[in-house]
């Protein structure tokens, strides 16, 4: 099976403890786990190790299931390693590991990685049918040799800190909710691509930024963004939509920097939302379009002003 061939890759030193899951954002819930992890490690002195699968396992349970991820899988890996844990092992989910039952799985996690604890969500479940909950998985441990502590899940107001929460305030425009729940601005990063230069026809040259496929992005609006460039960072209006005032176009995302001189062509850029300004309208002559754009670059300039004096 593949998973024992990538787990095999990994050489594992001393006894370790793991936590298992996609961490697609690894946002503060996910931080909060981990967090634990390393703490219940150091104190007995085992490795803190971290299974993560390189894809959604829904995309290969559901046929109907498309994944907008909020990281790529290197991002995702580089935050868990930032987490201080001592390995990260990612792990293909395909239909082979999808029938495995709790037990079969965790007898390799024990095999190969040397597992004596297992630390995961409160709600978290693995193996065939999702029969390996925290307490099958406590009984298993007593006949594998490991341990298992559930952690309760992180609320944020009203919500649970979940990948899917995120998502939700994402297709709202609701980045602030996003920032509080990730802990961390959400960021899009993608090369910037010629456009219509219709912006610079306007006075506003924009940046057209081209992100890998497969990835979520805010819903149609304007926002007051950081755009991170040739390691600068440089305040930006973005609008993301289909330019409706100009008839429909396909969706993009387009940064006007502000205070920027030089060509960004071919460069990648990393934008990072901070505010949501006002939804995506249609107006009804151009000057009209051009005045509002004029509010949007000083809302967002008092805007990411602010945020930075916050921050430092």
């Amino acid at each position: 099976m593949r998973i024992d061939q990538e787990l095999a890759a990994l050489r594992v030193e001393r006894d370790s403890i793991l936590t298992i899951g996609v961490f697609d954002g690894v946002h503060r819930g996910h931080r909060r786990l981990i967090a634990q992890l390393v703490k219940q490690a150091r104190q007995t002195g085992r490795a803190a190790g971290v299974v993560t699968f390189r894809n959604h396992p829904a995309a290969v349970l559901r046929a109907d299931f498309q994944p907008l991820y909020l990281t790529t899988l290197e991002q995702r890996l580089e935050l868990l390693r930032q987490m201080g844990v001592d390995f990260v092992a990612p792990i293909t989910f395909d239909s082979e590991l999808s029938q495995l039952d709790a037990g079969e799985f965790a007898a390799r996690l024990v095999s190969s990685l040397r597992m004596r604890g297992l630390v995961v969500g409160a709600d978290f479940a693995m193996g065939s049918g999702r029969g390996g909950d925290p307490a099958t998985l406590t009984r298993l441990g007593k006949e594998l040799g490991f341990t298992v502590r559930a952690v309760d899940l992180l609320a944020d107001g009203p919500l649970t800190v979940k990948s899917t929460s995120i998502r939700r305030a994402l297709d709202k425009g609701d980045v602030e909710s996003v920032t509080n729940m990730l802990g961390r601005h959400f960021s899009s990063q993608g090369v910037v691509a010629e456009g219509d230069k219709r912006g610079r026809e306007l006075g506003f040259p924009t940046a057209n930024l081209e992100t890998p496929p497969g990835l979520a992005v805010p819903a149609n609006g304007i926002y007051a963004a950081w755009a991170n460039v040739d390691d600068e960072r440089h305040m930006a209006a973005v609008s993301i939509g289909v330019k409706p005032t100009f008839g429909e176009h396909p969706r993009a995302i387009e940064a006007y920097l502000l205070e920027y001189q030089g060509n960004l062509y071919g460069k990648t850029m990393r934008l990072e939302f901070v505010a949501h300004l006002r939804d995506e309208l249609k107006f009804d002559t151009v000057e009209a379009l051009v005045a509002q754009m004029h509010e949007d670059v000083i809302k967002t300039k008092e805007i990411l002003l602010q945020s930075s004096e916050v921050t430092n």
